[in-house]
């Protein structure tokens, strides 16, 4: 099996995937750039590790169902929004290889069988593989949102790239909801520059280095009050640490003023 890379994703508001109608073009350029992975990936993974940034728990924690439910963690959507379904199997032995990687890294890790997927895995996954037949296994980020567990989780799970495992961190690179708008173009625009220049440009060590310090950045705390948006890239960038990063997205208009961003860590298929 080919190295599969790992990928920090901006993955929207809500459940935009089922909103085109409402939308219109807004997510037209996210969508191209989700659909665009399954591409670069160049093969069929044999399931998906999601770092989802909508599921926050005291120790590392790993869905291990083999049917996962919905979890509708968003509020005042259209009432169609609340029926969505993305029946993506579960995959039980993958959750508890992630728990074994994790443990054996002196990182603790637990099962939760009865996790459904939250927003940031379905409406993420829909445009990437839109017939669910991708097993998705879900894992946490932990309270405190600290960047050397993050990393160092990462760091645990990057023997799964050789696996068939592709590992997306799902979150957003610009991630204040009160200012989600003009408010936030300045904020967006120079932490986004921070993070492309880290990412694209410094060597690993200095690059994580950065990261660790994420919070000496320009506007940090205005682009990420919590940076809970964040917390994925650490995991997809430790697991592919000494690799080169590319941005995979890049729009300067996200709700009509932000610049977010998404990256690929590793190399894309030739």
């Amino acid at each position: 099996m080919t190295r599969l890379p790992t990928y920090f994703v901006s993955h929207g508001g809500g459940p935009w995937p089922w909103m085109k109608d409402q939308y219109g073009p807004a997510y037209a350029e996210l969508e191209a750039s989700l659909v665009d992975i399954k591409r670069q990936v160049g093969v069929r993974p044999n399931a998906v590790l999601v770092v989802t940034s909508h599921w926050e728990t005291d120790a590392f924690t790993v869905s291990s169902g083999t049917a996962p439910g919905m979890i509708y963690d968003y509020g005042g959507f259209p009432p169609h929004t609340y029926q969505i379904r993305y029946p993506a199997p579960g995959q039980p032995q993958l959750a508890e290889r992630v728990a074994q990687l994790l443990n054996d890294a002196g990182r603790p890790a637990r099962l939760d069988a009865e996790r459904g997927f939250d927003h940031g895995t379905f409406s993420m996954l829909a445009p990437i593989y839109p017939d669910a037949d991708m097993p998705v296994v879900q894992l946490s980020i932990r309270h405190g949102y600290d960047p050397a567990i993050h990393l160092a989780a990462g760091r645990a799970l990057a023997p799964l790239r050789d696996e068939g495992v592709l590992i997306l961190g799902s979150g957003l690179s610009f991630h204040n909801l009160r200012q989600f708008g003009p408010s936030g173009a300045q904020a967006s625009k120079a932490f986004d520059g921070w993070l492309q220049h880290v990412l694209l440009e410094l060597p690993p060590a200095e690059r994580e280095q950065a990261l660790l310090n994420w919070s000496a950045a320009p506007s940090a705390r205005v682009a990420h009050p919590r940076e809970d948006h964040l917390v994925p890239l650490w995991v997809a960038l430790g697991a592919a640490e000494q690799e080169p990063a590319a941005c995979v997205y890049h729009e300067d208009s996200f709700f009509g003023a932000l610049t977010v961003s998404s990256f690929r860590f590793g190399a894309a298929a030739a």
